[in-house]
């Protein structure tokens, strides 16, 4: 049989899954246990005691200053500052989207103008939403905003376009107006798109969140790890960044689950 037809079955697909995991996984507690046998005081790449004991101060001992739970508080501010950019984002994403790959007269200046936004660094223009927002919660929200919507206007656009022009038509044989065409035929096409294309930039919305809580604030999962490194902390940083890329994921699967259960119809929602 060729290779290109053989498919793993329930077992043998979760022992692959878990396969590339512990292989890292060795390679990293060999290597730890190397460095560290040569130099105890080595902080480069620290023990799964060191950093079990970084966690347990983290998130399950109040800080003696402020009294909170730094993990969970970062955690909370982070979460919270990356679900309002999402949510702006995804919003003005699906109307540009919906206006530019609909109604020409909208698309004719929204898509070359969309295009060249995507296009802008993002974190070449932070300086500039601190300047013009401050340093407060506004300029890190709007630098995921900035940073995403463009994207998601535009594969939305690109969809949109994809929709059958005989289904347009048909509509509007129904009598359907141009306000009933973009909710009635249009809207129900592009939600799922929506979601699917947010799985898409997850990542970049925590590279922006990131980069913002590094440069200007005092919480946020971004900020302890700027914040700790200076002590060369490493046993509070790989925890952090394992504890991100985990939320991560989760947040990935929730949109997976969402796009399966409210769009089954939709072909995209199987990936």
């Amino acid at each position: 049989m060729r290779l290109i037809n053989r498919h793993p079955d329930r077992s043998s697909r979760l022992l692959l899954v878990l396969l590339p995991f512990a292989l890292l996984l060795l390679a990293y507690f060999v290597g730890s246990a190397e460095r560290l046998a040569e130099n105890p005081n080595d902080k480069l790449l620290p023990s799964a005691g060191q950093m079990s004991d970084a966690v347990k101060r983290l998130a399950f001992t109040a800080d003696t200053r402020t009294g909170e739970y730094l993990l969970w508080q970062d955690s909370a501010a982070s979460l919270r500052r990356l679900a309002i950019g999402l949510g702006i984002s995804a919003l003005a994403g699906l109307c540009l989207g919906m206006a530019a790959g609909t109604l020409p007269l909208f698309g004719a200046p929204l898509s070359p103008l969309l295009t060249v936004l995507s296009m802008v660094p993002p974190l070449a223009i932070l300086p500039i939403l601190f300047i013009a927002f401050g340093l407060g919660e506004l300029s890190k929200v709007m630098l995921i905003v900035i940073g995403i919507t463009p994207c998601l206007a535009r594969d939305l656009e690109q969809r949109a376009r994809e929709i059958p022009v005989e289904l347009l038509v048909k509509a509007q044989t129904l009598g359907a107006s141009t306000w009933t065409l973009m909710l009635r035929v249009v809207l129900p096409q592009l939600l799922p798109r929506l979601l699917i294309s947010l799985r898409l930039m997850l990542g970049s919305a925590w590279l922006f969140l990131i980069a913002a809580e590094a440069i200007a604030s005092t919480d946020g999962l971004g900020y302890r790890i700027f914040l700790v490194r200076r002590y060369l902390a490493m046993d509070v940083i790989l925890p952090y960044v394992v504890w991100i890329t985990l939320l991560a994921w989760l947040m990935d699967w929730g949109l997976k689950a969402l796009t399966r259960r409210a769009f089954p119809w939709y072909e995209g929602a199987r990936a």
